[in-house]
């Protein structure tokens, strides 16, 4: 065995290490380019000093930048660079990067994922459904950060007012869920009694907000939807005893349960402030009609 492949494979044993110890690092597998045993050495370095480096540091990217500047073709580093710029909102930048990610991917991973961030992050909705459509073609109606593309197209659709379109969405993706599963994720109900109250379907809506609070009954966001629609039914007493129990929730932690909802606010999510609009006299004057 040469130098230059002892020390290649010590590379990227390192880096399988580094990933063990921070779920922020590089790829198992850097780069397919041959490089020098000199390069080897200043990569080994690099990736160690940005694998120890603040997710949000200055230092962090500048290691990336000299990492790629061996291995300009690795699709994870290119990544690694745009995943924090868009959890601080700088979307424009982030996704010059993201775009290389997806350029060099050999994968199949990074172009789901910018779909994902479109939708999320981005909120470029028809951009999003562009790249959900490509990567449906590729892997079937696979899975990305815990959800269906067909689900996240139901959501941009959702974003665009495209209604019909987002009920059948989501609608089929949790007839797949309970066919294959036998229970649907909380949030495909909640979304779809988002998309039936826009429609004016404010039954239908609850019926389906109920189906989201069975799973999750302490999921602030459907009770205060669910009481929209309950007044819009003049049933305002249940609405009343809705909105109590959904600021109480909210004020207790409750929210919506992503792990990206830390970084960005998902569709129709509420918060304290909208809760905290609802000032004793609205709810009065609600109490009063009951």
């Amino acid at each position: 065995m040469t130098g230059e492949k002892l020390l290649l494979i010590i590379t990227i044993f390192c880096i399988s290490s580094y990933s063990c110890r921070n779920k922020q690092a590089v790829p198992q597998k850097v780069s397919e380019k041959k490089i020098s045993k000199k390069d080897s050495t200043r990569l080994i370095s690099y990736l160690e000093k940005f694998s120890n480096s603040p997710l949000f540091s200055i230092q962090r990217q500048k290691y990336l930048d000299s990492a790629l500047t061996i291995t300009p073709y690795d699709a994870h580093l290119w990544q690694q660079k745009a995943m924090p710029l868009f959890k601080q909102k700088k979307y424009e930048i982030g996704m010059i990067y993201l775009d290389s990610a997806v350029k060099y991917d050999k994968t199949k991973h990074w172009l789901e994922y910018r779909a994902f961030i479109k939708c999320i992050f981005q909120k470029s909705y028809r951009a999003a459904i562009t790249d959900f459509n490509l990567a449906q073609k590729q892997n079937g109606n696979s899975y990305v950060m815990d959800h269906s593309y067909q689900f996240y197209k139901g959501l941009c659709y959702l974003q665009l007012n495209q209604f019909d379109s987002a009920e059948y969405l989501i609608e089929n993706e949790i007839k797949e869920e309970i066919k294959t599963r036998k229970e649907a994720h909380h949030l495909h109900w909640f979304y779809l009694g988002i998309v039936q109250s826009e429609k004016g379907n404010y039954k239908v809506a609850n019926q389906s907000l109920d189906s989201c609070l069975h799973i999750y009954p302490q999921f602030p966001d459907a009770q205060y939807y669910k009481a929209q629609c309950l007044m819009r039914e003049r049933k305002f007493k249940e609405a009343f005893d809705l909105l109590l129990s959904a600021k109480e929730n909210l004020q207790n932690g409750y929210t919506l349960n992503e792990d990206n909802a830390i970084y960005e606010v998902y569709p129709y999510q509420i918060n304290k402030r909208i809760l905290n609009s609802i000032n004793k006299e609205e709810l009065d004057a609600l109490l009063k009609k009951i």
